[in-house]
């Protein structure tokens, strides 16, 4: 059986249906409701990892566990060891951790200092661990959609700034090879999309979806802040400006760790548009 933290979120969901439509058994572990329909084979179970609240009971009996840090990632909550030794006490052999690819490349960013209390942490918990360390998520274009549904606008920073933006569900993709097969522990996985796209670029590919003009309208470093500091914590804000505004050398590469796993190129941020077109409409 393996357990799936986030099961509701952009990877969590997709890496829920990968496993079940492989024959495997899965508790989808969610802060939030059960959605209606659950596939076969599939155990929801309401938990929250930053409390461990429900935790225990939901890992019970499992074999691997997928860990995705949300809401928690920003809060100090229970230790990384809590959780892990509760995973260990359940019986859990195997973790997949998501972590980001800023935890390697800006070490010292406050915004992923609870990231790597966790990698350290897996590390240390004696399990076979695979850590994945994703860059930016095509998914993020999400908040522009009520811009573009109801002006055919997107406002963003630094429009003509490169980056592999990935596929959530080809995070998914490796998280499930990494659950499921052997080969995979003590490995580090840096996910990227398969080509660099600038934000102004991404507007672009919208517009060609929708068959309708999108205008493209750059921010301010400034105006960007205020916009993201009435969601994120200012720390986050800060740490993603950073990324986006001036990329390290290494955060604008492109992985071949994503080829190396599914044995096929990630997906371009063109696909990932093509599926989520609806919700720009």
């Amino acid at each position: 059986m393996i357990a799936v933290t986030g099961a509701t979120g952009n990877i969590g969901r997709t890496l829920v249906e990968l496993l079940a439509e492989a024959g495997e058994e899965v508790v989808a572990v969610s802060r939030h409701p059960q959605p209606a329909g659950p596939a076969a084979g599939v155990r929801w179970a309401r938990a929250d990892i930053g409390t461990t609240t429900g935790l225990r009971s939901a890992l019970e009996g499992t074999r691997a566990l997928f860990l995705l840090l949300g809401g928690e990632l920003n809060s100090r909550g229970e230790k990384p060891s809590t959780l892990l030794d509760m995973a260990t006490d359940a019986g859990v052999e195997r973790i997949v951790l998501v972590s980001s690819q800023v935890s390697a490349t800006r070490p010292e960013a406050l915004s992923h200092a609870r990231l790597r209390e966790f990698e350290a942490a897996v590390r240390a918990s004696g399990r076979d661990f695979t850590i994945l360390r994703p860059g930016g998520f095509a998914s993020n274009t999400l908040a522009w959609a009520e811009t573009v549904r109801t002006r055919r606008t997107v406002f963003a920073p630094f429009g003509d700034v490169a980056l592999p933006v990935i596929d959530p569900a080809d995070i998914a993709a490796v998280a499930a090879a990494a659950l499921r097969e052997d080969g995979h522990a003590g490995r580090v996985y840096e996910l990227t999309g398969p080509e660099p796209i600038s934000p102004r670029r991404q507007a672009a590919v919208l517009s060609e979806a929708l068959g309708e003009e999108v205008t493209f309208v750059e921010l301010s470093r400034e105006n960007a802040h205020a916009r993201m500091a009435r969601f994120m914590p200012e720390q986050v804000v800060t740490g993603t400006l950073d990324v986006l505004g001036d990329p390290l050398p290494a955060e604008r590469r492109i992985s071949p760790d994503v080829e190396a796993v599914l044995h096929r190129p990630a997906g371009p941020f063109g696909a990932w548009v093509a599926r989520n077109l609806p919700a720009f409409r």
